[in-house]
């Protein structure tokens, strides 16, 4: 089979939905903790994905959370490798800093369900299989598109929410991964942001019950299209 690292630094923050897709796709996945666990061993680069999934700190932090210097060291090397990698959310900004482009507080945070505005590349893009879902935003940073990459979608709070870079990396700023019959973790989890924002988790409860599949099935379909169009070594 196929490998999947997937670095997770929250507990209910995994790959969601998107683990039957990988199975499915013949990935054998295995989660590690960059806050405890190793990142410097040579089946961590050369594993066939690398998915960065997302976490409640910044992606400038290193100073704050030290670990993250490592995995910053880690996504450098994939990148320099050419090897496939996806990033969600905090993944998708860590992706950014490594290839130079500047993450920053937006000064708004950008929490809840709403549908993205595709670019035309976006169009052209396995997320085209998203153009009407709303998908799972919850965020307060924002990232620059890297030199050399595509921007896929934007909405009307945050300008950039997807790059690619050729067929190799994708970096989604928003949650498509999100299991919407398991959205009281999140809102456990991140209690004290949604009363710091003043988001009614029960209006956010609602909104997920509101989707009804659609969501876990367009992500589906954006994670089967991006792993067929992944480069074979």
């Amino acid at each position: 089979m196929k490998t999947a690292i997937a670095l997770r630094h929250i507990h209910f923050e995994d790959v969601g939905t998107l683990d039957t897709v990988l199975a499915d796709a013949g990935y054998a996945l295995t989660y590690l903790d960059p806050t405890v666990d190793t990142l410097d061993g040579e089946q961590l680069v050369k594993a066939d994905l690398l998915i960065v999934l997302g976490g409640p700190i910044g992606a400038y932090d290193e100073q704050l959370y030290p670990f993250l210097h490592d995995e910053l060291k880690l996504v450098r090397q994939r990148i320099e490798c050419g090897k496939p990698m996806l990033g969600i959310c905090l993944g998708a900004q860590l992706i950014a800093r490594a290839m130079h482009a500047k993450v920053y507080p937006m000064g708004v945070k950008e929490i809840g369900f709403s549908p993205l505005t595709l670019t035309a590349a976006g169009q052209d893009s396995p997320l085209a299989a998203l153009q009407g879902t709303p998908v799972l935003h919850w965020h307060g940073d924002q990232f620059d598109v890297p030199e050399g990459a595509q921007l896929l979608a934007s909405t009307p709070v945050g300008a950039h929410q997807a790059f690619a870079v050729g067929n190799t990396i994708l970096g989604l700023q928003f949650h498509l991964e999100a299991d919407t019959t398991r959205i009281d973790q999140w809102l456990v989890g991140h209690a004290s942001e949604l009363g710091q924002a003043g988001i009614d988790p029960v209006a956010l409860r609602a909104a997920a019950k509101g989707l009804e599949g659609r969501l876990s099935l367009a992500a589906g379909r954006v994670m089967q299209a991006w792993l067929s169009n992944l480069p074979t070594r």
